[in-house]
């Protein structure tokens, strides 16, 4: 579909102009209301809103206000962000690398599938010795742990030395997995010059072998507790939990990274600084909880060589993964130790560039790339997954560099997708003109085709989820932004009575989209009055120009003559 142009003849500029010129210049002149008229959907007649007007409004000021706002428009029309303060954006490149992609996530080849029927009975072995390395190692487990309460401090010596048991399971089900023997590269430095390691992350496998080759104390997802088996070992290794959607806990779990790391009686601090499994082909880019406490790190990379089967933890269930372990004759790891790396002493050395130096020596040592994808692009990826989507690049866009410029949150970022998968994109990720107002519900108009050609960055016609989620919260991130919602808000709620019905939210949206019918203005209504009780409040309000910041153009006409003061702004953004 070829986009639509916005119009360039002064005259219908001007027209359009006067057609939205003040909320409070009547259609149909009264003493004492203002009315706006739309038509029905179902009948010739029309239905006229009356909404009462403000004591003391000066109607003699109506050609002044209409000339100013003539002109405002005329020069805001081509970006209906301008009044805002905004004068554009420019969606980073994109980039086609999925780091999170198995290579092999289906048997595929003569030699596979004769290599599966030949490992059937080798793969029962293994699966009797993989659940009885599980009983034993949990059942040592639950007597290392037993009657110990004091969690807050180091496990004592004589349950350590009980856990030893649990290790060797741990290397047993490795050689179950088809690992018969493990390539080294390096040595470990000693706890007291390193007390911190820090890894790539490519399989379920990586934390197995660190658990038998230093038992060290892991950061993890809160998560993980609840895991059958794997929930009471982990305990046992005096696991740092965190909720990495919770800020507080991620600060909490720093505190605890420095204050274990630096006591000798706990063991070393394993981190995979990723934050998630990736293919090994690309190192992602590192979260910063390995590298605020400033202390001596050991970088640590693994390698998963193959030729006929991935073994990364990618695009591909776990189950599915387990059983092509299962059905191979080895699996090949490679685990090289890096030289130490500590923080500057000459200049105090910030936690994102000793992660930045931590991140280059891995990559070289893996002779990779480093790219900005995190963690956000595998959330992001996941909800393509739930969606259908069968191709997954054109929706992970290297979030770190993102986030970096816009504060961004994965939970935030998770949400803007779901909004544009509804636009149905085809198959290359690109949506149209026609699909993106259905989803704003917003109707064919000089300002709908002057917001998406405002985040259609680069001109062609259709938008990418980059180009909406970057648009998106540029908007919202605007120091004008959360002004501009409140005096949208006060300007439509005529009655004052902290609610717009809506009557009131008729007028606002009529005056700028014109002929809109009852069941349109009805579809945008619903979408505002987010707890759906018929009326929309400030906080509804809010919480829907924060969901769909691009509809804060709808009410331009509102604020456009109002100082919205940036200051003010950020001081009452909810």
């Amino acid at each position: 579909m070829q986009k639509l142009h916005p119009f360039h003849d002064q005259k219908r500029t001007m027209a359009a102009a006067a057609t939205i010129s003040d909320l409070r210049r009547p259609l149909i002149l009264s003493n004492t209301h203002l009315t706006h008229t739309f038509a029905d959907d179902n009948s010739p007649s029309q239905h006229i809103l009356t909404i009462n007007d403000h004591p003391g409004y000066n109607n003699n000021n109506n050609n002044q206000d209409l000339s100013r706002f003539a002109g405002a428009f005329a020069r805001t029309e081509g970006n209906p962000y301008e009044v805002i303060g905004s004068d554009g954006f420019e969606a980073p490149v994109s980039t086609t690398v999925d780091p999170f992609r198995n290579l092999t996530p289906k048997i595929e080849g003569v030699y596979e599938w004769v290599k599966m029927v030949v490992c059937v009975p080798i793969a029962l072995v293994r699966v009797v010795l993989f659940g009885l390395c599980i009983v034993v190692g949990y059942v040592a487990t639950k007597l290392a742990l037993c009657g110990w309460k004091d969690s807050s401090n180091a496990m004592p010596r004589w349950r350590c030395r009980v856990m030893y048991v649990t290790r060797l399971c741990g290397r047993a089900i490795l050689f179950s997995f088809g690992y018969h023997w493990i390539k080294r590269k390096g040595k470990p430095a000693p706890r007291e010059i390193a007390p911190m390691l820090v890894s790539n992350h490519v399989s379920y496998i990586d934390p197995i072998f660190f658990f038998y080759e230093a038992c060290p104390t892991i950061v993890t997802s809160e998560s993980h507790d609840s895991m059958p088996f794997v929930g009471v070992i982990i305990r046992a290794m005096q696991v740092i939990y965190v909720n990495r959607f919770s800020y507080q806990s991620r600060k909490q779990a720093v505190h605890e990274i420095k204050r274990k790391a630096s006591t000798n009686t706990y063991p070393r601090v394993l981190l995979f600084p990723e934050g998630t499994t990736t293919n090994g082909r690309q190192l992602i880019s590192f979260q910063l909880g390995a590298f605020i406490p400033g202390l001596p790190i050991q970088p640590v990379v693994i390698r998963y060589p193959h030729v006929h089967f991935d073994q990364s933890w990618g695009h591909i269930s776990l189950p599915a993964l387990m059983f092509r372990m299962f059905m191979q004759f080895h699996n090949f790891m490679e685990v090289e130790y890096l030289p130490v790396i500590s923080p500057s002493q000459n200049h105090k050395e910030s936690p994102a560039r000793f992660a930045e130096r931590t991140g280059r020596a891995m990559a070289l040592a893996l002779n990779v790339a480093q790219t900005y994808h995190s963690f956000a692009d595998y959330a992001l990826l996941s909800k393509a997954v739930e969606a259908g989507q069968e191709r997954f690049s054109p929706f992970m866009i290297e979030m770190a560099q993102v986030q970096k410029l816009y504060q961004l949150s994965s939970s935030e970022a998770v949400g803007f997708l779901g909004r544009f998968l509804a636009m149905n994109p085809d198959s290359s990720g690109f949506v149209q003109y026609q699909d993106f107002i259905r989803v704003l519900r917003l109707k064919h108009s000089r300002l709908s085709e002057h917001i998406f050609g405002f985040i259609d960055a680069d001109k062609d016609g259709s938008i990418t989820f980059k180009e909406f989620l970057v648009g998106s919260i540029h908007v919202l991130k605007l120091p004008l932004f959360p002004r501009a919602c409140e005096a949208a808000f006060n300007e439509s709620d005529e009655d004052k009575d902290h609610y717009i019905s809506l009557l009131e939210f008729g007028g606002s949206t009529s005056a700028v989209i014109p002929d809109l019918t009852t069941s349109e203005i009805q579809a945008l209504f619903e979408l505002f009055d987010v707890d759906g009780d018929g009326r929309i409040s400030k906080d509804d309000f809010i919480t829907c120009l924060r969901r769909n910041p691009l509809l804060i153009a709808h009410f331009n006409h509102l604020f456009m003559h109002k100082d919205l003061d940036a200051e003010r702004g950020l001081d009452e953004m909810v």
